[in-house]
């Protein structure tokens, strides 16, 4: 099958990339100018060179291809800079789905996340506004829901290695959030069932959470993190309302940790179960261990 993919050169990209390509997939990949060293896959892979806001460019890249992944997501917004939750997460989206009519593309997975509603965080609603979207554009679409996704980062940045930065590797306790509970699900596995669900026509209108085996609190996951890192860590509770605090006065800032959109969908959790993932990818979801995170070491 012929697939395009939006959002090809990121974390979560990159292994989307490969297990296309692994399973006998040609693959096109739209690519921010400068950025072409960034996708995996070498000279198997077509690239188109163009922005998310090029028409020409979505039509250029969905053009005789079978197939179309969205996947494009952001951790934080820098609106001066044009960065937006509204323009990458839902116009892209929308831009997208018209490109893919236009070009007679009838098959479209978009990337979305567990928990995402409309009366949320900016991050919630423009992700639940694109899945409404892409659902009602009359094109054979599936949405896939990960849980907070980790595994080797390939020298960009996911949820273990931010973890292990932030509140590991400082010579200081680490912050336990009370009640915060996660289903961590590994990134090779929620690639295996972006292709799963591609050739499986069952999938076609349906909306699938893809989570961990497991149900962690924060400071279990915070403790796991740093035994695969090889240190010992004392984390000491800490109430969301303090980070909230400190969030309130500097998260405009770029390198100020976490934000208030981000601390409100902590304090909400970010869990399930892998029934849906371990169907799809016919095997057991590899669970957050020492062993699962030994690139941290």
């Amino acid at each position: 099958m012929r697939v395009a993919i939006i959002g090809g050169t990121g974390f979560v990209g990159s292994y989307l990339v490969d297990a296309l390509l692994e399973h006998g997939h040609e693959v096109s990949a739209l690519v921010r100018p400068g950025s072409e060293d960034k996708v995996r896959g070498g000279d198997r892979v077509r690239r188109v060179s163009g922005d998310l806001d090029s028409t020409a460019a979505l039509n250029e890249l969905l053009s005789g291809q079978d197939a179309a992944i969205y996947n494009v997501g952001l951790l934080r917004e820098f609106p001066r800079k044009g960065i937006t939750f509204e323009a990458t997460q839902y116009q892209g989206a929308v831009d997208t789905v018209a490109a893919a009519e236009a070009q007679n593309v009838s098959r479209l997975l978009l990337m979305s996340a567990i928990g995402v509603k409309e009366d949320g965080t900016r991050y919630q609603s423009t992700k639940r506004r694109a899945e409404k979207h892409a659902l009602a554009s009359g094109l054979d679409v599936t949405v896939l829901r990960p849980s907070v996704i980790f595994g080797d980062p390939r020298g960009t940045m996911e949820f273990a290695t931010q973890l292990y930065r932030d509140m590991i590797r400082p010579p200081l306790p680490a912050a336990a959030f009370p009640g915060v509970r996660m289903s961590p699900v590994a990134v090779t596995d929620v690639a295996d069932a972006f292709v799963a669900a591609l050739g499986d026509p069952a999938t076609i209108g349906q909306t699938i959470e893809l989570a961990g085996p497991e149900v962690l609190e924060w400071g279990e996951m915070v403790r796991r993190i740093a035994a695969a890192a090889g240190k010992k860590k004392i984390a000491l509770p800490m109430p969301i309302w303090v980070m909230r605090v400190g969030a309130t006065l500097f998260d405009w800032l770029p390198f100020y940790p976490v934000t208030r959109d981000q601390l409100t969908m902590l304090e909400e959790g970010n869990t399930g179960t892998a029934d849906a993932l371990q169907s799809l990818i016919g095997r057991q979801a590899k669970p957050f261990t020492a062993e699962s995170l030994r690139y941290l070491s």
